[in-house]
């Protein structure tokens, strides 16, 4: 861990690396306010990795931008919470402060690598001018560190693609590039949006097993944000599922697949294809989500809820714990984990 007291003189050692308190995120529309995040509450350790996972527009991408300050407001609006780095809410820091923040303590990798690279500078001219602006090396230097960059990312022939530009490289290559230019100044929180969207299998299992070797050698705190719960099952210790902007259940990873506590991340898991229901149907989550500008009272999921009954839809389940290291926000946990 860095303490670099010229950024952030008061982190405190002692204290969880990534704390998120009641994270609340509105955006305000033509058709009223949607709350995005509504009281969003984990912890990241350092050297942990929690997958954050759920259906398109349940909060995942909203709550990591929250922490990396890097929502448009308007028309977002944090209207409450904390989002605690090593003690310090980064929620409270100045623009310059955050700034600060993102180049040298958390980073992140974005999901669509193609848009999030510049398409008129080499990928070694975008890792180089990380080095230069921020740790003020010559061009010599950035070029030497920009190569062993890409070299940990496994780009083959790195020597010569340093020079091409992003086009030039497969969807693969150019998430590769990308993972490099978040670790270019040795963060201590990696946050990955969606880092394996539109790749194939077989450069999924390739991404991620790069940022789980890179995250354990580096022993960084690693934020996987994805709506398929296979993708993560081999690397996160822990899972938080969002629904509707709410955190619905938090496990260890291992529980959760063995046992989900909550009936949306059971429908999740049933949802996945697996080799051993070859030929039969894929199950699906009948209905939609709500819409996030009139979320209905009670729990978000009852209509989609095969538990569901009356209390379900008066009054909002809170994530309340299960079982040892385990939460959930279901009137009917203890039936879910047993099955009934």
């Amino acid at each position: 861990m860095k303490f670099q007291s010229e950024i952030l003189p008061e982190l405190d050692p002692s204290a969880p690396l990534l704390d998120v308190r009641d994270l609340q995120v509105e955006f305000r529309t033509r058709d009223g306010i949607a709350k995005a995040v509504n009281g969003a509450n984990f912890t990241v350790n350092r050297g942990e990795t929690l997958a954050i996972v759920g259906e398109s527009g349940s909060g995942k991408s909203v709550t990591s931008q929250a922490i990396m300050g890097i929502l448009e407001t308007p028309p977002a609006k944090i209207a409450g919470g904390e989002v605690l780095f090593h003690g310090v809410d980064l929620l409270t820091l100045s623009k310059e402060r955050k700034r600060r923040v993102r180049a040298n303590h958390v980073a992140m990798v974005f999901q669509d690598a193609l848009s999030a690279l510049n398409p008129v500078y080499t990928v070694g001219f975008q890792l180089a001018e990380l080095f230069r602006k921020h740790r003020g090396m010559s061009k010599a230097e950035a070029k030497k560190k920009s190569l062993e960059l890409l070299d940990l990312v496994k780009i083959p022939a790195a020597a010569q693609r340093i020079n091409e530009y992003p086009h030039q490289f497969s969807g693969g290559m150019r998430q590769r590039v990308m993972i490099a230019m978040a670790l270019a100044l040795d963060p201590d929180l990696l946050i990955a949006d969606e880092p394996t969207t539109a790749l194939d299998v077989t450069v999924q299992a390739q991404i991620m097993r790069l940022l789980a070797e890179i995250q354990a050698e580096r022993q960084m705190g690693l934020i996987l944000i994805t709506h398929d719960l296979g993708v993560v099952a081999d690397v996160a210790d822990k899972i938080s599922v969002m629904y509707a902007g709410r955190i619905v259940e938090q496990a260890p990873v291992l529980d959760l697949f063995g046992k989900p506590a909550h009936p949306y991340t059971k429908a999740l898991l049933r949802s996945i294809p697996r080799l051993d229901t070859k030929g039969q149907k894929l199950e699906v989550i009948e209905g939609l989500p709500p819409v996030l500008t009139n979320i209905p009272p009670g729990c978000a999921f009852a209509a989609r809820c095969h538990y569901a009954q009356d209390v379900c839809r008066t009054d909002i389940p809170l994530l309340e714990t299960v079982a040892a290291d385990r939460a959930a926000a279901c009137h009917f946990s203890a039936e879910v984990i047993n099955g009934e």
